[in-house]
């Protein structure tokens, strides 16, 4: 009984002493590699972990499950979002999710698993000190790869300043970063000679290491934190430790106003990462706000179980609001952790998750915590509610959190007397339980986490091009969806895009993409089967008839998005480009003046009206509007572009094409464009030169250029 119990004891360690070092894996072979790699690896760990506990749980009832109000407040959480994902509009993505967020139910109870492991074995065996280092031994692997990147060894994946380390996204590292600063500072204090020390250093850099992430709602968070940790330290100890404390906290009020104060100096606004986190005001927030309200207008309508998880992208559909037309074209979160479980679970939903993190903090005070853990923990939860009023919630927010979750439950807790009265299984069964645990977890693995790794990988084979036969894509594409996997959408969404850039390249059909596009076509008409109500999907399948010259199928398409987001003016921008394409001038006018008068305020959407009045033949019209809204004819926008060469005016269209010229920083074809313009306004000189200024910028456009003099007789 002895060894069946020590082996389930290290079936449990393992995994769980191995998820603090997931944040530095990245599955470069998965699609999404920041995303899917650590995502897979924490569901397997957790199903290996939770089976191998409970034979423990069975073999030892000290290990048993003990009551706290955090423990069913949580249990309570994790319960309710089954029952909101159940009466989502999308069941299946409610609970399953995709390879871009890789949440859903399923990720919620494996976290949820993975807290009641740790509070039930970590707890138990007093590891959680040890824990936690290793939590901050990861963390400090990280903080080496991110000054690794801001020296310039490796390269920052998002581009630009801000640092993203081994997340991908600077806004993920630096949530996690606030969770492992708290931490580090704990167990620094909590810590004797050289250990402290270097937890104080690690704990300075993960302090430089948020800066340069220019998170601004992290960075807030952080100072929030500091003010918070600085007067709780003040009102719990007395004489000069109070006074140190009261002074620091004075010290993080003065920082923190002399900064604002000086955000409008030269010396700010020079350097980016203080630039960006100087712009921290209401202003910044025009777009949060929106969708905070968009969000609220979908609660309202539903507010029991809410929209499920996995649900806000039908309320940015439903309830889109236009002044959002410049920012990214899809939204799936609100960008704020509170309003996102609102939207996925209902008001029952926000409640039961601001109960549960009100218990835990409850807990550490009135439980058995030291001073640091409590104060530094308390800390933490205040970092985290604070930045996430602004960001949403990723793996390794959630678990951190759930770590403290348990940390609180285990200070907090008392026996459950009936389920701790109940007999150990003897050796005999215990013996038979433990390979039936093993069967099960590999059960679990192979399900949950297989099929869906093959068709991650085989996804990012099939959109890669290598070669101008595409069979092999279209295999690879065919054994992804063959997987069953539950991200099907990305799948043939994947497909679809896949098939626009074959047949931008081709320029022709050709036997090969005639069949790709049926396909694409056939399997993106089984996803709007099973989502019928999603306006992304609709443009994306009538993008797939498109290609292929069936406009009529695609107006069809754009008609039910516009029924499902009337006031999105992507949606009315296709159809206008849909019925242009007909030769239906005047549908198309009337497109792109509705998309227009959404919001007057975008000169793209001013140009887009205005060619829409210069293909329906009213060039006079078309060009006032220009010269109303924005006091030039001269416009880099493609549809207008279109617009003047359509009704031969070709002095305007030169103008256009020598400000795409310069918007596009000399790019090849901007120049072949421009002077294809000039030779049809009978300027050939100025078409050569044009080809002459190409060559000189991008040699290796020699023989198009060759090409391109030849054909104009040059």
């Amino acid at each position: 009984m002895k060894n069946i119990i020590a082996g389930a004891r290290w079936a449990v360690y393992i995994p769980l002493f191995l998820i603090p070092f997931l944040p530095l894996y990245v599955a470069n072979d998965l699609f999404f590699p920041f995303i899917t790699g650590k995502g897979f690896a924490f569901r397997i760990l957790v199903e290996f972990a939770a089976c191998a506990y409970v034979v423990l749980a069975l073999a030892e009832p000290k290990y048993r499950p003990r009551f706290s109000w955090t423990f069913v407040l949580y249990t309570a959480f994790v319960a309710w979002m089954f029952i909101a994902d159940a009466f989502a509009v999308n069941p299946h993505k409610a609970f399953w999710s995709n390879f871009e967020r890789m949440e859903g139910w399923v990720t919620l109870i494996h976290v949820f698993l993975f807290f009641v492991v740790t509070s039930g074995v970590i707890s138990v065996d007093k590891l959680w000190r040890s824990w936690w280092l290793t939590f901050i031994s990861a963390s400090g692997l990280l903080g080496a790869y991110c000054l690794l990147q801001l020296s310039g060894a490796i390269a920052i994946h998002q581009g630009g300043v801000r640092v993203d380390g081994t997340f991908g996204n600077a806004a993920y590292l630096a949530a996690y970063l606030l969770f492992a600063l708290a931490v580090t500072l704990w167990q620094a204090i909590a810590s004797r000679g050289w250990l402290r020390y270097l937890l104080f250093a690690l704990g300075a850099l993960q302090v430089v290491l948020i800066f340069f992430t220019a998170t601004r709602g992290a960075i807030l968070g952080l100072v929030g934190a500091a003010a918070v940790g600085t007067l709780l330290w003040g009102f719990e100890t007395g004489g000069r430790t109070r006074k140190m404390a009261l002074v620091a906290f004075i010290g993080v009020v003065v920082l923190a106003g002399g900064f604002y104060l000086a955000r409008d100096t030269s010396f700010v606004k020079s350097e980016p990462t203080l630039a960006r986190i100087s712009s921290i005001g209401p202003s910044d927030l025009t777009v949060r706000t929106t969708l905070w309200k968009m969000a609220l207008e979908g609660v309202a309508k539903r507010p029991i179980t809410g929209w499920g998880q996995e649900g806000y992208n039908y309320i940015f559909n439903e309830f889109y609001e236009p002044s959002l037309y410049a920012q990214e074209p899809w939204f799936d979160r609100a960008h704020n952790v509170f309003f996102d479980w609102l939207v996925a679970g209902g008001i029952p939903a926000l409640l039961l998750f601001l109960a549960t993190l009100a218990s835990a903090l409850y807990a550490l005070y009135r439980g058995g915590a030291t001073r640091e853990e409590r104060i530094l923990l308390v800390a933490a939860l205040v970092a985290y509610g604070i930045q996430g009023v602004v960001v949403f919630d990723n793996l390794f927010t959630y678990v951190p959190l759930a770590a403290i979750l348990a940390t609180a439950h285990a200070i907090s807790s008392r026996p459950y007397k009936r389920l701790e009265a109940l007999p150990a299984i003897s050796e005999m069964n215990a013996q038979v339980a433990a390979p039936i645990a093993a069967v099960v977890a590999v059960a679990l693995i192979w399900v949950i986490n297989v099929p869906n790794i093959a068709a991650a990988s085989e996804l990012v084979k099939a959109i890669s091009i290598s070669s101008t036969d595409i069979t092999p894509n279209v295999v690879l594409f065919q054994q992804a969806l063959g997987e069953h996997t539950y991200a099907r959408q990305e799948i043939r969404e994947q497909l679809i895009m896949f098939t626009s850039t074959i047949a931008s390249a081709q320029q022709q059909a050709s036997p090969a993409l005639t069949q790709l596009l049926s396909f694409s076509i056939t399997e993106m008409g089984k996803e709007i089967a099973l989502q019928p109500k999603d306006a992304r999907l609709r443009l994306e399948y009538s993008l797939g008839y498109r290609i292929g010259g069936d406009y009529q199928d695609a107006l069809a398409q754009i008609a039910i998005a516009r029924e499902l987001s009337p006031k999105k003016q992507t949606i009315l921008l296709e159809e206008g480009f849909d019925y242009w394409q007909t030769n239906q001038f005047a549908k198309a006018r009337d497109s792109f003046m509705q998309a227009y008068q959404l919001d007057t305020s975008f000169p793209q959407l001013a140009a887009y009206a205005a060619a829409g009045d210069i293909a329906a033949g009213d060039l006079a019209g078309g060009k006032q509007l220009l010269m109303d809204k924005l006091g030039t004819t001269t416009v880099d926008n493609e549809a207008l572009i279109l617009a003047y060469y359509q009704a031969k005016d070709y002095n305007d269209l030169i103008l256009a094409l020598e400000e795409q010229v310069r918007d596009q920083n000399g790019a090849v074809n901007a120049h072949f464009r421009l002077a294809a313009a000039y030779m049809a306004g009978g300027r050939p000189v100025d078409a050569r030169l044009e080809i002459q200024k190409a060559v000189a910028q991008h040699p290796e456009a020699a023989a198009q250029a060759a090409d391109f003099l030849k054909n104009i007789g040059q």
